[in-house]
């Protein structure tokens, strides 16, 4: 590579891993290593292989392939068709129903493969912080530092909320933090709406088990889909009502981290934000 090449593509480079693209991967893993078999060459055609047939030939019936069928050999060799997205969330409200408690639904977790988004995260990113604080945090989904040491919330965006949370005297020890989606999306890209809808029926349990006191969304996606909000910023900062399933608790919305990190203007507005919750918890 040429030197006036050679910056661009650094530069190109770093740009992809601070955006969180570090992997070169798809929806299905692919065994590049694997022999290729080159396609052997096509004989070249003899004097019998383009005379006419004869009359016996011709008078014998020949047995066509039926579309869509395939013989025992091949049937036994090919991939199972994968479920449809109703069956996966089905099979997901009946996973988490069936957790007793937050351990229980970890390990169901880390069990459950109806979200394929499991086959490319390094591993579960379950929670992090204290299951019996007031205040329970819930983002989108974990990055890339999230997804290296399996807890929410540990990266740079992570840090700012360590921060925000600090203004109003909590710690890790005082609140729990989890998100909607508990296994990285491949390059941070946005789970699709069946992701989320897979995924959805685990957190509302976590959110059951956990019986905070206070339930704070952030950003857009953990709004939606926890309390069917659409306009984060005309949302953010008043309280609604959140049913866990047992008891109605106390929900707010607020920015995201990583947009705050992204949009520093827009943290005066997660500061009010941030105050409401405090007054709550200071019992004003």
């Amino acid at each position: 590579m040429t030197p006036e090449h050679a910056r661009p593509a650094r530069e190109l480079l770093a740009f992809y891993l601070e955006a969180g693209i570090d992997a070169a991967i798809g929806e299905a893993s692919v065994d590049r290593f694997g022999a290729v078999v080159p396609a052997a060459a096509e004989p070249t055609p003899t004097l019998s292989d383009i005379a006419p047939p004869s009359r016996r030939e011709q008078a014998a019936p020949r047995t066509l392939p039926q579309r869509g069928m395939m013989n025992p050999a091949e049937r036994a060799s090919a991939p199972a068709a994968p479920a449809s997205q109703d069956a996966a969330v089905m099979a997901a409200r009946e996973a988490a129903r069936s957790a007793a408690s937050l351990d229980d639904l970890r390990a169901i977790l880390e069990r459950f493969e109806g979200c394929a988004l499991r086959a490319t995260a390094t591993q579960l990113v379950f929670a992090d912080g204290n299951p019996q604080g007031r205040v329970m945090f819930v983002g989108e989904a974990p990055g890339r530092e999230e997804d290296l040491e399996g807890l929410a919330f540990v990266g740079r965006s992570g840090k700012l909320l360590n921060l925000m949370m600090g203004a109003i005297g909590l710690t890790r020890t005082d609140a729990y933090i989890a998100n909607v989606i508990p296994w990285r999306p491949p390059g941070n890209r946005t789970p699709t709406p069946q992701e989320t809808q897979i995924c959805l029926p685990f957190i509302r349990r976590q959110i059951e088990l956990a019986d905070p006191d206070i339930l704070v969304c952030l950003g857009q996606p953990a709004t939606a889909a926890l309390l069917n909000m659409q306009g984060i910023m005309k949302n953010r900062g008043r309280w609604v009502p959140y049913h866990t399933g047992t008891r109605e608790i106390r929900a707010i919305a607020s920015l995201h981290p990583a947009y705050l990190l992204r949009q520093p203007l827009y943290k005066r507005l997660a500061w009010r934000d941030f105050l409401t919750i405090g007054k709550v918890l200071a019992g004003e």
